[in-house]
C-alpha cells in the first residue's frame, strides 16, 4: 500500500486533474522559444550593489601566516581554496585580497605559497593555483606593489597545488631580504624556479638536484600520486649585502631521502646539508636571529594524515644537528602516531621556539613551548584559556592541522597558528613562563570566510537565511553580522542540501554525511521551529549512502530524499516509513512545489529530460521532448515560484534559463548559459519573482538580476568583486534587490542594492 493514502492526496489531485484537463499532462513535444527572439538584452545599466559577508568567523583551513617585519601589525594569511587576506590592523579585521578573480580563473583561489619583500612593507606576491590534475589551468604568480589592493599576473607553464597535499608545508616562495628584485619558487614536479624583477618573469634554476622533481619527493593520494617537491626556500640574510643577491640560500624537498639543500652562490650551485637527518620529510624551516635553524619533519607532507615525525636544531657555523624533538610518539595514546606540523622562533629572542603537532589524536594535538632553544619543552594547552566568543561556534572544535605558527615580531605575546578551520592568536604567550599563568587565546579570524557552503535558503518568515555548510554542518542566520552557533541537535559533518516547506516555512529539513559514523546514525534532519531545534529522522531509506538531495512538500508532511546512489524515496512520517518514488531517473534533482504541496518536478541534467508528479511525489511523468538529449551532464537546479503553483525555473547550462508554466516550456531570452539562479521578493508592482542569475548574458559571465521575468538583465557584480565561481543563489523573499550566494571558498556573500 502507498504510504501517500488516497484521501491525504486527494486535495491535491483534484487540482491536478483540472490542471490535466488543460494539459493532458502535456506529455508531448513543446517547442523551445529560442535566443535570438523578440527581447531586449541586458539592461542598459548596471545595478551596482553592496557586497558583504554572511558572518560565521572562520571554517576553512588556513594554510600560511606571514608578519612582516619592516611593520608592526602587518600581517598575511592564505588558505587553500579562499584566497589571501591582508589583517587590518586598524579595524581588526582581515581583508580579502583576492576578491577580483572570476569564474574563468577560479582555480587561482588556492594559494599555494605566500612571500612578503622583507625589504619592501608594500610588496606582497602569491603563488596561486588550487589543483594540478589535468582539467585546469596552469598556476601564475600574482604581484602587488600596494599590499594586495592591486596585482599583476604572471602565468606559469605548469600547475600549482593549493588544495592539495603538503598545502600546509612551506613557503615554497621566498623574497631575497637583501636583493628585492630577485624571487625564489619551489614547485611541486618542475624544479625551482628564480625571478630577478619582482616576480615579472621566470626561469628554470637547471642546476637544483633532479630530485625535486623524481618520484622520491612524491606521495600516494586519493586520487593517484601526488608530487610534492620543493616545500620552503630559506634565504640567509646575513650572508649577503643589500643591494646585491643574497649568496646562502636553503630550499627543503619533500623526500625521506636527502631533502636539505644549500647553495653559496645565489642558487647558481646546490649541495646537501652535510649530517642532516633522513628518514622523515621536511616540513618548515624556521631561522633565529642567532644564525641556528629549526626544521619540524613528518612521514607525510599532510594535512590528511601523519604518523610519525621530528623537530631537528641546525647550527652551520659548526654543521652540528641535534635532536630536539618536544614529546616522543609514547605520548600518543591512540597508537597510530603523529608529526610536527611547524616550528618558529621569536624573532626577538633566539631561545624562545614553537612547535606544533600534527594528527596527534590521543591525547589530542598540542603546541610545545621552549626558553632554552629547544633544549627543554612545556606543552601549552594544559595552561590556555580559549575565548570562543568572537565565534561562538568554535566552542565545540578543538586545535587541529596546525600546519603554521608564528611568533609577531614586534610582540613576543602574540603568537598565530592556523587551524583546518580558521586563527587563533595569544595575548599572553610569555605569561606562561612564570609556571602558573594560562596562555589566553581569541580567535582572530574576523571577516576570514573561507567556508564552503553546499547549500542555501532564504523561507519567507523566522530568520533569513539558513545554511549547510561543508565541513561545519549549517547554521541559522538571525543576525547577518554575528557568528551564529551551529544547529542545535544532532550535527552533520558536511551539510550538503537543505529545504523549506513553501506553505509551512517553519518545516525545514536537512542532508549531510557524518565523517565518523556511529551505530548507524541517520544523515539527515528535520526542524518544525525553523531551524531552531532539530531532529534526526527515524531512519534511513534502505539504499544509498546519505547526504544526497532533499526536498519537502509545500505542506511539510512529505518529504523525498535522493540519498547518493539510491534513487529517490518519499516518507510520510520522517523516516518513519520509506517508499521508493517511481516514474523518475536517480540522475534527476527533484523539488517540491512552493504552493500546491502535490506537486514535483524532477530535472535530469544527463539526459535533459523534465518529470512532473502530480500525486505527492509518489509517482512522475515525463515532459516528453521537453528539452531534449544534451550530450553532456550538468548539475540542474529547479526553482519552483514562491507565489505561483506549478511554475518552475529551470538552469540548463549552455541550454540556458528555463522557465516551466502550465505545460509550457519556454527559454528566457539573453541567457546563454544558466548555473545558479535565485528567486526573490518582486520588485514593487509586480507579480513575478526576481530573478537572480549566475550565467552568461549577452556573452558576459557574471551575477546578474532580472525585474520583468527574465526579458532584461542588469548585471550586478563588478571587476572587484567576483568572488570565483558562484554556486547555489538565493534571493529573499522579505527584501527586494538582497541576494546570497555560496562561493567556492569565501564563505556566504549577500548584496543589497546601494
Amino acid at each position: 500500500m502507498s504510504l501517500i493514502s488516497a484521501s491525504a492526496s486527494r486535495a491535491s489531485t483534484n487540482r491536478m486533474v483540472s490542471f490535466g484537463a488543460q494539459m493532458r499532462w502535456r506529455l508531448r513535444p513543446v517547442l523551445l522559444v529560442l535566443l535570438g527572439c523578440a527581447a531586449p538584452l541586458a539592461g542598459a545599466a548596471d545595478a551596482p550593489y553592496r557586497w558583504q559577508n554572511v558572518a560565521i568567523g572562520g571554517g576553512g583551513f588556513v594554510t600560511g601566516l606571514t608578519y612582516h617585519p619592516g611593520e608592526r601589525g602587518l600581517a598575511y594569511a592564505r588558505t587553500d581554496v579562499g584566497g589571501a587576506y591582508r589583517w587590518d590592523d586598524a579595524g581588526k579585521r582581515w581583508v580579502a585580497l583576492t576578491d577580483w578573480i572570476g569564474v574563468e580563473d577560479v582555480n587561482l583561489t588556492g594559494i599555494e605559497s605566500l612571500a612578503i619583500d622583507p625589504s619592501d612593507t608594500s610588496r606582497v606576491y602569491l603563488a596561486a593555483g588550487t589543483y594540478t590534475n589535468p582539467k585546469v589551468g596552469n598556476g601564475a604568480i600574482l604581484r602587488s606593489q600596494d599590499r594586495g589592493a592591486t596585482f599583476q599576473r604572471t602565468d606559469l607553464p605548469f600547475k600549482l597545488g593549493g588544495n592539495e597535499l603538503s598545502r600546509g608545508n612551506g613557503e615554497r616562495l621566498a623574497v631575497d631580504p637583501n636583493d628585492g628584485r630577485v624571487l625564489l619558487f619551489g614547485t611541486r614536479r618542475d624544479g625551482l624556479w628564480r625571478s630577478e624583477d619582482h616576480g615579472a618573469r621566470w626561469s628554470k634554476m637547471k642546476s637544483f638536484p633532479a630530485i625535486a622533481s623524481s618520484s622520491a619527493a612524491g606521495v600516494p593520494g586519493w586520487n593517484g600520486e601526488q608530487r610534492i617537491g620543493i616545500v620552503f626556500v630559506e634565504f640567509d640574510p646575513v650572508s649577503g649585502q643589500p643591494g646585491a643577491p643574497t649568496p646562502r640560500i636553503y630550499a627543503g624537498v619533500s623526500t625521506q631521502e636527502t631533502s636539505l639543500y644549500v647553495s653559496e652562490d645565489a642558487g647558481r650551485s646546490w649541495k646537501a646539508v652535510e649530517g642532516q637527518p633522513v628518514g622523515l620529510r621536511p616540513n618548515h624551516m624556521a631561522r633565529g636571529s642567532d644564525g641556528t635553524y629549526y626544521l619540524s619533519y613528518a612521514d607525510l607532507p599532510g594535512p590528511d594524515k601523519m604518523s610519525d615525525g621530528a623537530v631537528w636544531k641546525f647550527v652551520p657555523t659548526t654543521g652540528a644537528w641535534t635532536d630536539i624533538t618536544p614529546a616522543p610518539q609514547s605520548t600518543d595514546t591512540e597508537g597510530d602516531g603523529f608529526g610536527w606540523g611547524a616550528v618558529t622562533v621569536d624573532p626577538q629572542n633566539p631561545q624562545v621556539l614553537l612547535a606544533s603537532t600534527f594528527t596527534r589524536y590521543g591525547p589530542h594535538d598540542d603546541i610545545f613551548r621552549s626558553t632554552d632553544g629547544g633544549a627543554s619543552w612545556q606543552p601549552l594547552f594544559a595552561r590556555s584559556y580559549f575565548d570562543h566568543s568572537i565565534s561562538a561556534w568554535t566552542a565545540d572544535h578543538t586545535p587541529h592541522w596546525m600546519a603554521d605558527i608564528e611568533i609577531d615580531p614586534f610582540n613576543s605575546d602574540e603568537a598565530m597558528f592556523v587551524t583546518g578551520y580558521g586563527i587563533w592568536a595569544s595575548r599572553n604567550l610569555t605569561a606562561f613562563d612564570d609556571g602558573t599563568s594560562r596562555v589566553q587565546w581569541w580567535f582572530k579570524n574576523t571577516y576570514l570566510e573561507e567556508t564552503v557552503p553546499l547549500d542555501l535558503i532564504s523561507p519567507p518568515e523566522g530568520a533569513h537565511l539558513l545554511s549547510a555548510i561543508g565541513d561545519i554542518d549549517g547554521f541559522r542566520h538571525d543576525d547577518l553580522a554575528v557568528p551564529p552557533l551551529q544547529f542545535a541537535g544532532p550535527r552533520l559533518t558536511n551539510g550538503e542540501s537543505i529545504a523549506y516547506a513553501g506553505q509551512a516555512p517553519a518545516i525545514i529539513v536537512r542532508s549531510g554525511t557524518v565523517r565518523h559514523r556511529n551505530n548507524n546514525e541517520v544523515r539527515a534532519a528535520y526542524s518544525l521551529d525553523g531551524g531552531k531545534n532539530w531532529k534526526l529522522f527515524a531512519s534511513e531509506p534502505p539504499e544509498g549512502e546519505g547526504a544526497g538531495h532533499i526536498t519537502i512538500a509545500a505542506d511539510g508532511k512529505r518529504v523525498i530524499w535522493q540519498p547518493k546512489n539510491a534513487g529517490a524515496w518519499i516518507t510520510a512520517d520522517f523516516g518513519g516509513r520509506w517508499q521508493k518514488v517511481k516514474g523518475v531517473p536517480g540522475t534527476a534533482v527533484i523539488e517540491a512545489d512552493r504552493v500546491d504541496e502535490g506537486i514535483y518536478y524532477g530535472f535530469d541534467g544527463a539526459t535533459g529530460k523534465l518529470y512532473v508528479s502530480g500525486n505527492g511525489g509518489v509517482e512522475f511523468k515525463e515532459v516528453q521532448g521537453a528539452v531534449g538529449e544534451f550530450g553532456d551532464w550538468f548539475r540542474p537546479e529547479l526553482h519552483p515560484d514562491p507565489q505561483r503553483s506549478a511554475v518552475v525555473y529551470l538552469t540548463a547550462s549552455w541550454r540556458g534559463l528555463l522557465r516551466w508554466s502550465a505545460g509550457n516550456l519556454e527559454r528566457l531570452p539573453s541567457v546563454e548559459n544558466a548555473f545558479s539562479l535565485g528567486l526573490g521578493k518582486p520588485r514593487q508592482g509586480s507579480t513575478t519573482p526576481t530573478l537572480y542569475l549566475f550565467g552568461q548574458v549577452a556573452g558576459k559571465t557574471g551575477l546578474f538580476r532580472s525585474d520583468d521575468d527574465g526579458n532584461s538583465w542588469q548585471c550586478i557584480d563588478d571587476d572587484a568583486h567576483r568572488f570565483g565561481k558562484i554556486y547555489s543563489v538565493t534571493g529573499d523573499p522579505r527584501l527586494y534587490g538582497r541576494v546570497y550566494f555560496a562561493t567556492g571558498g569565501r564563505g556566504i556573500v549577500y548584496g543589497d542594492p546601494r
